[in-house]
């Protein structure tokens, strides 16, 4: 490869990136900006989005897939080096509720154009990752559920979903939902309230 054309890929990967993050922030202060809007924004013409991007769907399927692998590198490093079940959980939690707040607003919008079902199969990851967790508790007595842990992985991801929505709706403060979150997951897998709420309060202080 050529200087050159190393020279013009370097180049597109910057334009391109540069488009993700402006239609990022665009569209979390705007749900309905236009590709015109956004080109503006990012400084390009319309033209230089749409060959990077061919409609807004896909612009926006993008960003859920750039989103949904952060939420995956959080999760994991939340969990590492944690050997108890509930502490992992709660890590893991706390990790990516900043990241998932983030995103809420375009987990709303991506609704509209990625199909839940889209959003939860790029969470399939995420969700084996959180079920081996509580498979771990629940084979400990960390956790006691009804469910088993791959349903009770559904459940906790749904919970998210939820809590994102009620901040959303102005039901819940952003600053106080993490923990709320967390507390939240490991009260459904059947850990004690008290339990719940001091482990997610030493975790974060």
């Amino acid at each position: 490869m050529s200087a050159m054309t190393t020279g013009n890929t370097t180049r597109a990967d910057a334009n391109r990136r540069r488009i993700l993050d402006v239609a990022l922030a665009e569209l979390l202060r705007d749900p309905d900006a236009s590709m015109d809007q956004i080109a503006r924004a990012a400084g390009v013409v319309r033209r230089t989005v749409y060959g990077h991007f061919p409609s807004r769907e896909a612009l926006i399927s993008t960003l859920v897939d750039d989103a949904v692998q952060t939420l995956a590198d959080a999760h994991a490093a939340g969990r590492a080096g944690a050997a108890d079940p509930a502490e992992a959980l709660a890590r893991s939690v706390l990790g990516i509720w900043p990241i998932a707040d983030r995103y809420r607003l375009l987990v709303a919008l991506a609704q509209r154009t990625v199909t839940m079902q889209g959003i939860r199969e790029r969470l399939t990851p995420v969700r084996a990752s959180c079920a081996e967790v509580l498979q771990n508790g629940l084979d400990e007595g960390v956790f006691s559920s009804p469910l088993p842990a791959a349903a009770l992985a559904y459940v906790h991801e749904q919970v998210m979903f939820a809590l994102m929505e009620a901040v959303n709706d102005g039901l819940l403060a952003a600053p106080d939902a993490g923990r709320s979150a967390a507390v939240t997951v490991l009260t459904s897998a059947g850990m004690p309230a008290a339990g719940a709420e001091a482990l997610v309060a030493r975790l974060s202080g």
